[in-house]
């Protein structure tokens, strides 16, 4: 049975994210497997002979190396890791060459690092290269760059990646295709009670407690991971849906508004693309930390963040990099493009303008160039 706020969704997604997790693509071993390969590129193409425009951002490269390497099981040490995704990453664009061929469907394989979102340039030439390959009925498959990336193999993961994406294309929804059945208010595998969600209208703390600290064997991620790729995709104004990718037919079942897995809504305002990529893509240089008058100011009042307001300057930043402000308890309230570079900003902290002397700006951050991030960046 439908669900009417399912449908809604799904009705107003012109543009979709599909992000697919290893443990579904791949057996236990670490091999990919075909079949199911081949039962989602099936599932894909019917979303998109219904009109919709599809990125799908796949992992499976590493996994897909362990297997092809014999080695059993995921290695932790970093050369290891970049040579399995270097053996892994071609075996699996040929398995999506293949499995979309009988739909005269192109893939086109686009690899990313965390540096590409980081820069203004880059960041607007993957979005432009993924619209053009939308025109030419091509479907992106979108992968970190394993093979190059350091920090993103160790602390990143596909479901943060899948979110930036989200963001970068401004796609309404961003389905999550996972090992479990969504988002549980206790563990399943110890508590056979336990609910699970099937809508969140907020990603507050109390959603972010439900989350365990489990990993999968062949993948990086968890449920927190996944949770903070949802924060970030609906505060950004678009929906969430985590399901099981290991179901037969569960994008189906999605795209009928069937109400499976969990769905977060969005509870953000439609955020400018502009503002997207200063708010949610790039990441800060450094930081500062203001008062709460000045959290008051930027968070509630909608202001732009004054010198007066800042308490401490973090880290090196020139003048017009992306940093973070955070309040005095250590949170991330908001980010956006300093006025001044970190040197600067030092000596006009907590003064008002006619202490400081003549300063070139009366705001370190201008609240046209300012998101509030509260609630969002954990």
């Amino acid at each position: 049975m439908s669900d009417p706020v399912r449908l809604d969704v799904v009705s107003r997604a012109d543009t979709v994210v599909v992000k697919v997790g290893t443990n579904v693509l791949a057996d236990p071993a670490g091999r990919l497997d075909r079949r199911r390969i081949e039962a989602l590129a099936g599932q894909l193409h019917r979303v998109r002979a219904a009109g919709r425009k599809v990125a799908l951002v796949s992992s499976g490269a590493i996994g897909a190396g362990v297997g092809k390497l014999g080695l059993g099981k995921r290695p932790a040490d970093l050369p290891q890791l970049q040579a399995c995704a270097a053996v892994g990453q071609s075996a699996l664009m040929q398995l999506y060459q293949e499995a979309f061929a009988p739909f005269g469907v192109p893939v086109a394989q686009i690899l990313l690092t965390a540096g590409d979102f980081d820069n203004r340039v880059r960041y607007l030439n993957a979005r432009n290269t993924i619209r053009t390959l939308f025109e030419y009925g091509a479907l992106p498959v979108i992968n970190e760059n394993d093979t190059v990336s350091v920090a993103e193999i160790k602390f990143g993961d596909n479901d943060h990646l899948a979110a930036m994406v989200t963001n970068l294309l401004r796609a309404p929804l961003l389905v999550l295709l996972t090992n479990v059945d969504g988002l549980f208010a206790g563990d399943p595998r110890t508590d056979p009670a336990a609910e699970r969600l099937v809508t969140v209208p907020h990603i507050d703390h109390a959603v972010t407690t439900f989350a365990g600290e489990s990993k999968s064997v062949l993948g990086t991620g968890g449920m927190r991971s996944k949770l903070r790729a949802a924060r970030l995709a609906t505060a950004a104004g678009e929906a969430v849906v985590m399901a099981n990718g290991s179901e037969d037919g569960i994008l189906d079942r999605v795209f009928a508004g069937e109400p499976v897995g969990t769905l977060f809504l969005p509870h953000g305002a439609d955020v400018p693309a502009w503002k997207r990529w200063v708010g949610y893509t790039a990441r800060p240089t450094g930081r500062v930390v203001i008062d709460t008058g000045a959290r008051r100011a930027v968070v509630e009042q909608g202001k732009s963040l004054l010198p007066v307001g800042v308490a401490a300057v973090v880290g090196e930043f020139r003048k017009g990099d992306v940093i973070a402000v955070w309040d005095e308890t250590g949170q991330e309230v908001a980010r956006g493009l300093s006025n001044y570079s970190a040197a600067d900003a030092e000596k006009v902290r907590g003064r008002r303008g006619a202490d400081a002397g003549p300063i070139p700006y009366a705001e370190l951050i201008h609240r046209d160039n300012l998101v509030v991030t509260a609630g969002t960046s954990s």
